[in-house]
């Protein structure tokens, strides 16, 4: 089995050129419609319904991740779907979350043999909308139409009716040209997912991100220092009687009133060395937890469905994309602490050209 022996993090960055997050270009990306590898057999609209209200999950996140040594593994793409309702979202729980993998053999039905060239108009028939159906508003597969025109696609109910008020009510039956795929409240922001090895802070490519994670960093350094000095006193024995001595940082007298969590404290101090990232990616390697509490052991990871094989890690998203996509209601607000992924160790080619993978959430309080 091939297994990465190093740590690769993502980054988000608005994508200067949106077309390169169009399938062809094989993107990483955040938001915005899925990029599908595999233009046809895509998760039916039932596939694709939150556990908890059975309503239509939306495209979070991809990752393209080919594995070099398997043929039939050229192209290879883990999708990350969520249920964008707040009150789904309970504390470790993982039901409204959906994961897929799809993988090709570099000669497909789909993409030409050879690499994509950079351009807008290289071969503009890879395109998932020439194969089938698409939701208007979602991008996922769309298998009922607008009873008007139709000429539009949707996947729900909630869904026409979100781009019905959106967009599509002033144009249906106008004689105007409809975009199939046009602007949808029910979508994230896009972006694109600049992945570098850990460590790796080149200024390049991550452009203007750079000014604010020095900002950041130095807070993480206090942060570390902190940490550092809590731990010091907790080793002499210190810490019961840190209240009574005026001299000690506040920050202090809070750690030690609080239930310690060295996992937690570590995965603060290594985010800290890439700041800004927002997903790590190891397929084979160990996830950076933030807890202590309910941890993914090997027992609560179902095997692959399809193979039988067990699942391994390939990549977790981290909070910090939170701050980028958008989702806070008046009252309510989705919230992870870590999205953990989880797929056949195999990579299996059997089954169906979508298979659903394994996700585990784990929050800091329980």
């Amino acid at each position: 089995m091939e297994y990465s022996s190093t740590v690769d993090v993502g980054y988000v960055d608005e994508a200067e050129y949106p077309w390169k997050l169009d399938s062809k270009f094989f993107p990483s990306k955040v938001g915005g419609r899925p990029s599908w590898l595999q233009f046809t057999d895509l998760p039916s609209p039932k596939d694709m319904e939150c556990d908890k209200c059975h309503e239509a999950c939306i495209f979070l996140c991809q990752v393209y991740a080919p594995i070099e040594t398997r043929t039939d593994c050229f192209h290879r793409t883990v999708f990350v779907f969520m249920c964008r309702n707040p009150s789904c979202h309970l504390i470790n729980d993982n039901a409204p979350f959906i994961v897929y993998r799809s993988q090709l053999k570099r000669e497909n039905d789909f993409y030409p043999f050879d690499p994509p060239e950079e351009t807008d108009n290289w071969h503009p028939e890879c395109k998932v909308d020439k194969w089938t159906d698409l939701c208007a508003a979602c991008g996922n597969s769309g298998t009922s139409h607008c009873g008007r025109c139709k000429l539009l696609k949707y996947c729900s109910q909630s869904h026409q009716v979100c781009h019905w008020k959106d967009y599509h009510k002033q144009t249906c039956n106008s004689g105007e040209s409809i975009d199939l795929l046009g602007k949808s409240s029910c979508l994230l922001p896009e972006y694109e997912l600049i992945v570098e090895p850990e460590g790796d802070d080149s200024m390049e490519s991550r452009g203007t991100q750079v000014d604010d994670s020095e900002d950041e960093n130095d807070d993480d350094k206090a942060e570390e220092s902190r940490i550092q000095e809590f731990e010091k006193l907790s080793n002499e024995g210190k810490t019961g009687t840190l209240a009574d001595d005026e001299s000690v940082n506040a920050d202090l007298i809070s750690m030690a009133a609080s239930v310690e969590d060295k996992a937690f404290n570590a995965f603060k101090v290594r985010i800290a060395q890439n700041p800004g990232q927002v997903l790590r990616y190891q397929r084979g390697g160990n996830p950076l937890l933030l807890s202590e509490h309910h941890i993914p052991t090997e027992g609560v990871v179902p095997p692959c469905p399809y193979c039988g094989a067990k699942r391994i890690f390939e990549f977790q998203i981290l909070p910090q994309l939170l701050n980028h996509l958008s989702i806070d209601n008046l009252d309510q607000s989705i919230d992870w602490g870590i999205l953990v992924v989880y797929t056949c160790e195999r990579s299996c080619s059997s089954g169906p050209a979508y298979k659903k993978e394994f996700l585990w959430k784990q929050d800091v309080s329980e």
